[in-house]
């Protein structure tokens, strides 16, 4: 948490709308501290092979643009509306019926008027309107046209990066508009310039040297695999052995880097490796790890089409050189964003995958047909419906448990049921959120789409305010002491959000509370969860 970040009930003091004393076109933007991410890495941008590598401050007046920096953009914007069909549909068909205007996290958050989806997306549209349009080159403002000018530009790029694409304005469009989709276009245009923030470049660049966000080489990973086998013998007496690069294996498993080097998304890394042990030992699932397809996230996707679809390549070229039959992927968010709406047609069909089916219960998964890649809760889910998982759920009773829908898996891909079905039948206590807060309505945890950086600390506070009052209803009300969530950036913002907003909730995946309530053969009498905590009425007895 940032030292200098002010006190909730200051914070909460501030969030409220303001409206501007002048039009929308006339309010200059305020580049400010705690608000905004820093610029990117030239070095990193090298790496990828992007336009325009330097290094600029967002708080200079001079951001040392390319001298032709408009026609770049024209020229950018030319090309994204021949090729994007939505892309022109979202430009023409938007009313401004306001439809969206207060279901945005950061505009609830910050009553900034720039923040509700509807302005936001003004902020390119009326662009497109004076450059694109018969009416706006005619008569310009009067149209709703404007100017590109280098204070548009740097409007573009503050509030484009205070956007987490999370697509809860889209629930409510009366016309289907996806803003994010806006979001995503302004982003790639704005990267034509080397505008680039460093929280999505600098793991983007890892990503394509590495094959993972962090930048982390294989034997650190394999290393880190190590620990948690440690960790687990420790915990259970049992000692799991994991495949990694295995040849010829049944399944291979992806999920993002953040499970296995940051808390807690290390718990869940556990999770995944006692469940593929307690079905390697019942049932003879061979699954294997990869070090080279070690990240399941794509950070591709906050940066352009090209750079999402070179990302995502990685995986299915590693199932191609394993021979596996299919792929399983770990709780992630954006990965499922992307394998789910743009596979297909990024990187697909991967004919030479199986349509997957699960060889313990005969179970034909079809939602994975086309991309030959399962989500773990729905393969788990299906496990645990068949009966063929040992559970003992009492070792979650310390644990009074509600569930975060993740935008990208929720919003994104439809899985909704699943992970509840999951948790309902590991943990006793579960408590959902209000309605309006939650499944295709779920609001974001304030931190995606590459803004989980440290010096934009207010801005995450804000925008993850909606979803911790929801969590401090339900703490206040049932007492609910943990958050449960599939998204590996989940995991790696709430933590901070519930320390600021509602003290006394943690952060977990499914599979950290799967794996609490899981019953490996041969263990010893499990007195702690898999953070080491002594579990209620479980105690170890005192020697």
């Amino acid at each position: 948490m940032a030292d200098d970040l002010i006190k909730p009930h200051e914070l909460i003091a501030n969030i409220q709308p303001r409206p501007p004393q002048t039009g929308w076109m006339d309010t200059p933007v305020e580049i400010r501290k705690g608000m905004y991410c820093y610029a990117a890495n030239p070095k990193s941008l090298e790496t990828l092979g992007f336009p325009f590598a330097r290094e600029w401050n967002p708080l200079d007046e001079d951001w040392k643009l390319p001298p032709n920096w408009k026609e770049i953009l024209f020229e950018g914007m030319r090309e994204r509306l021949e090729r994007f069909r939505t892309f022109k549909i979202f430009m023409d068909i938007c009313v401004r019926c306001g439809a969206c205007a207060d279901k945005c996290h950061f505009f609830i958050g910050s009553g900034d008027p720039k923040n509700m989806p509807v302005l936001r997306a003004e902020l390119l549209r009326s662009v497109y309107r004076r450059d694109f349009t018969t009416a706006g080159k005619l008569f310009g403002r009067l149209a709703g046209g404007r100017e590109m000018t280098a204070e548009v530009l740097k409007e573009w790029w503050y509030y484009y990066f205070q956007c987490t694409e999370c697509r809860r304005c889209s629930v409510f469009c009366p016309y289907g508009i996806d803003t994010a989709e806006i979001t995503i276009m302004a982003r790639e245009l704005i990267n034509l310039l080397g505008l680039n923030i460093d929280w999505i470049a600098t793991p983007v660049s890892n990503c394509y040297r590495t094959g993972n966000h962090l930048g982390i080489q294989p034997h650190a990973y394999k290393d880190m695999i190590d620990f948690f086998v440690d960790d687990i013998e420790e915990i259970t007496g049992v000692r799991v052995e994991p495949n990694l690069n295995k040849k010829g294996a049944d399944i291979l498993f992806i999920t993002p880097s953040g499970d296995v080097f940051a808390d807690p998304g290390t718990y869940t890394a556990m999770g995944y490796l006692m469940l593929f042990h307690f079905l390697k030992e019942k049932y003879g699932l061979d699954v294997t790890w990869s070090t080279y397809a070690s990240e399941g996230g794509n950070f591709g996707f906050f940066t352009s089409h090209e750079t999402m679809k070179r990302l995502n390549a990685k995986m299915y070229a590693e199932a191609r050189r394993l021979g596996v039959k299919w792929i399983l992927g770990g709780e992630c968010g954006h990965m499922w964003r992307v394998i789910q709406q743009y596979m297909d047609t990024m990187n697909g069909p991967p004919d030479f995958l199986e349509e997957p089916v699960s060889p313990i219960t005969g179970t034909k998964f079809e939602n994975a047909k086309s991309t030959k890649m399962v989500h773990i809760t729905e393969f788990t889910a299906d496990l645990i419906h068949h009966g063929k998982l040992d559970l003992d759920p009492r070792r979650n009773d310390d644990l009074v448990v509600t569930y975060h829908d993740s935008c990208n898996p929720s919003r994104g891909m439809g899985l909704l049921d699943e992970p509840r079905y999951v948790i309902k039948n590991v943990c006793n206590h579960f408590y959902e959120m209000p309605p309006n807060t939650i499944r295709e309505q779920t609001f974001c945890c304030g931190s995606g789409a590459g803004l989980n950086a440290g010096e934009n600390m207010e801005l995450r506070m804000i925008g993850g305010f909606p979803r911790a009052n929801a969590v401090k209803y339900v703490h206040e009300k049932h007492g609910v002491n943990m958050l449960a969530c599939i998204c590996a950036i989940d995991r790696a913002a709430l933590p901070p959000l519930m320390d600021y907003w509602v003290p006394g909730v943690d952060v977990t995946g499914v599979h950290e509370l799967v794996a609490n309530a899981l019953n490996l053969p041969g263990q010893n009498e499990r007195s702690t969860n898999l953070r080491g905590e002594e579990i209620s009425g479980m105690e170890a007895e005192d020697e």
